[in-house]
């Protein structure tokens, strides 16, 4: 503003200098025309300003006069606003950005109980579908009675725990409800499918364990109880020593549980085994001596070593799994069926340890859980062919400890092929 009134007063004064010298028309048409001058500039300065308007995100026009006053501070504001908008972007991204990455589903709903947002995770976990799920109610969308009269309470002390299907999979959602901002809401969805099984796992294991000794120590408890309160001379030599012999036979039963559980509890505990170099032609031949024996000549044994085929591990821990895999077989073939006995090498590489048998079967609906602890098809038939229900699961983390893979193959009546698969790495040869 005081740049145009100078620039008046200036054309003001030159005219009166020329009036005074030329006459007053002269300087009266040098004042007009300088006024005429000032306004042709102003309005190219107004048009270029005028596009700049358009386009503010680019640096204002340069000299444009009077207005170079007003338009720097405003582009200076414009520019920091964008600053610090950007600023706030990259904040809100990198805050979505690690809300994706939760391992816990996250949704936000609004005063309605709509759904805004959710990430990934809460997508996996209730199968939502933020397009086209946007906008509707939580209870249209999360269909659960548990969660409706959950969420329908004043205040959210606990999460609630809910079984859902998705994906034709059953899953265990803990969910937590808690209100933020205004009128906002959050809910946090945790998958708790595992730990339920591991705590299922937990109390069937506790179960299983008193189980298992209790017959034992029934058996044993009646025996001595009858021994103590029965007068001395009472039972004849041969009694007697039937008496210890069954006492003893529950002993050892009791003592090889006890012993299976410490292995397994220390296969459990321990890192993956590195091991030295391990003949399993030699452990495969000291188990069929051992089966031999157990068999009492009932069964035929066909045998398929390697003799040159050794594997890097721990020898204790394949003895035990080698020994498991032949006494099962054994146990589970009637008379003058058939055992095959194979330790070769695959066409990949892997080393392959197998034991076949013309035994009673397992139905397809029991294989998967096998390798369970203390898992029997037929807890009458186990009991009376004896074992602990306690060795393909040793089996089992056996092959895991050396990278390897327990595959069982069985159809009820006709048989079972059990087989330990080591990969390629750790077979060697002599």
């Amino acid at each position: 503003m005081l740049k145009t009134l100078f620039s008046i007063g200036l054309w003001a004064l030159l005219g009166w200098l020329c009036g005074t010298w030329l006459g007053p028309n002269t300087g009266w048409g040098l004042f007009a025309f300088g006024l005429t001058a000032m306004i042709l500039v102003s309005g190219l300065q107004l048009s270029r300003i005028s596009k700049w308007v358009k386009n503010i995100d680019a640096p204002p026009p340069p000299s444009v006069g009077p207005w170079d006053e007003v338009l720097a501070p405003i582009y200076r504001k414009l520019r920091k606003n964008r600053q610090d908008i950007d600023l706030l972007n990259k904040n809100v991204n990198g805050i979505m950005l690690a809300a994706e990455a939760l391992p816990d589903g996250a949704i936000t709903l609004n005063a309605a109980m709509q759904l805004t947002w959710c990430n990934q995770t809460a997508s996996e976990h209730i199968g939502l579908n933020l397009e086209t799920d946007r906008g509707h109610s939580i209870f249209n969308i999360l269909r659960a009675p548990e969660f409706a009269r959950y969420a329908r309470q004043r205040t959210w002390p606990s999460p609630v725990l809910l079984h859902v299907q998705n994906d034709d999979r059953a899953i265990s959602l803990l969910v937590q409800l808690t209100p933020y901002s205004l009128d906002q809401f959050l809910i946090v969805t945790r998958d708790v499918t595992q730990v339920e099984k591991l705590e299922t796992t937990r109390q069937d294991f506790i179960a299983n364990v008193s189980h298992e000794l209790r017959t034992p120590l029934t058996v044993l408890s009646g025996f001595l109880e009858t021994l103590h309160d029965m007068p001395a001379g009472s039972l004849s030599p041969e009694q007697e020593s039937r008496y210890l012999e069954l006492m003893l036979e529950q002993a050892h039963l009791m003592q090889a549980i006890v012993a299976d559980l410490l292995t397994l509890s220390t296969l459990e505990s321990s890192p993956a085994a590195s091991g030295t170099t391990v003949n399993m032609a030699d452990l495969i031949c000291t188990a069929l001596t051992q089966g031999r024996v157990l068999s009492g000549g009932q069964h035929v044994f066909i045998e398929n070593i390697n003799q040159d085929l050794c594997i890097t591990g721990m020898e204790s821990e394949l003895a035990s799994a080698v020994s498991n895999l032949l006494t099962n077989a054994i146990r589970y073939t009637p008379k003058d069926g058939i055992i095959t006995v194979s330790w070769y090498l695959t066409e990949n590489g892997n080393a392959c340890y197998s034991v076949q048998d013309t035994g009673i079967g397992i139905a397809s609906q029991d294989i998967p859980r096998l390798t369970e602890r203390f898992y029997r098809v037929d807890r009458g038939r186990s009991r009376a062919t004896g074992g602990t229900g306690l060795g393909l699961a040793i089996t089992k983390h056996v092959a895991m400890h050396h990278n390897a893979e327990l595959t069982i193959q069985s159809r009820y009546g006709a048989g079972s092929l059990f087989s330990i698969i080591f990969p390629a790495s750790r077979t060697v040869s002599q």
